[in-house]
């Protein structure tokens, strides 16, 4: 069997226990076509070198990531047949999976962005349509954007100025309120885009197809746009991990909040619940990561700690 085809058990397999593997699949899929490519019936060491050597450039975190996902499949591999090597776990790539530091956009940029997004060429109009709403929501709303691609026409309530959240990351589900205005405009979104589709569309956002976009279209059109106001370089394959990145709108959203409290004199440590809840964060330290993450967060809390203490000696 060739490796494509033992993939495709590999991810059936670990589908039928709920695992999504989206990201990991592309990885894999690239890694088995290198093997078949070069002639090997089995998986090597040096095999899984040489085509993390051949990838485009990334963090250590992503290639981190990379090897991981390999190495899984490796192993199952392995247990079959042990022709196929088990690569460490250690000693090939950076084992520790770090986080990039977010790159905050200022009002003037997301504007430039959603203003170049509307202007994305296409035949009908849904792409510049679609990308400056659906950029402009994550940014609105701080949603992830997997979660934003995922929503159904349904799932707005446009009455109540809601968007309900399905399946979040680890499944959770969650009800977010929306601002009155940003309501208006997704609803005037669906009204256009079911215009030009000449129907009623169920995904919420879609494509020049009219299908529901997938991550890479998402992403891979933000980059455009970045490189048409000059905040990404121009070259022809562009990295899309590298910041400004489209993630960095959920980021922003969440920065801007907590800064706006500590401002507005508000208890953080009590806010920050609420918007850990709101983000769907696994717990709040992943909130709390803002803080260390943007030098100006640190400072408005380390200057409103004081405050406290000046407060509690006089």
């Amino acid at each position: 069997m060739t490796l494509h085809a033992e993939l495709d058990r590999y991810l059936n397999l670990r589908r039928m226990f709920g695992a999504k593997l989206k990201a990991d699949e592309l990885r894999l899929r690239s890694f088995a076509t290198f093997v078949d490519k070069a002639g090997k019936e089995f998986v090597t060491k040096e095999l899984l070198l040489e085509w993390m050597d051949g990838l485009r450039p990334a963090s250590s975190g992503t290639k981190a990531s990379r090897f991981s996902a390999v190495r899984q499949f490796a192993l199952w591999l392995h247990g079959m047949d042990d022709r196929h090597e088990d690569p460490p776990p250690r000693g090939f790539v950076p084992g520790r999976v770090s986080r990039s530091a977010p790159y905050i956009y200022s009002d003037t940029e997301l504007a430039q962005i959603i203003g170049a997004a509307r202007e994305l060429p296409s035949i009908y109009g849904l792409r510049g349509l679609t990308c400056a709403m659906l950029y402009g929501l994550i940014a609105i709303t701080g949603m992830r954007v997997a979660e934003a691609l995922a929503l159904d026409t349904a799932d707005f309530d446009a009455e109540r100025q809601l968007l309900h959240i399905k399946n979040g990351k680890n499944g959770k589900e969650r009800i977010l309120p929306i601002d009155p205005d940003v309501a208006v405009r997704l609803k005037n979104y669906c009204t256009e885009r079911d215009r030009l589709l000449e129907r009623h569309s169920e995904p919420l956002f879609v494509n020049c197809k009219g299908e529901r976009p997938d991550y890479c279209w998402a992403r891979a059109n933000f980059v455009r746009v970045c490189q048409s106001i000059g905040m990404r370089g121009t070259w022809a394959k562009p990295m899309p991990g590298r910041p400004p990145r489209i993630h960095d709108l959920r980021h922003t959203f969440a920065v801007r909040t907590i800064t706006g409290w500590y401002r507005a004199g508000h208890d953080a440590a009590r806010e920050m619940h609420k918007l850990t809840t709101y983000l769907g964060h696994e717990g709040p330290r992943d909130t709390y990561w803002y803080l260390q993450a943007v030098p100006e967060l640190l400072e408005l809390a380390s200057a409103r700690i004081g405050e406290s203490s000046a407060a509690e000696e006089s």
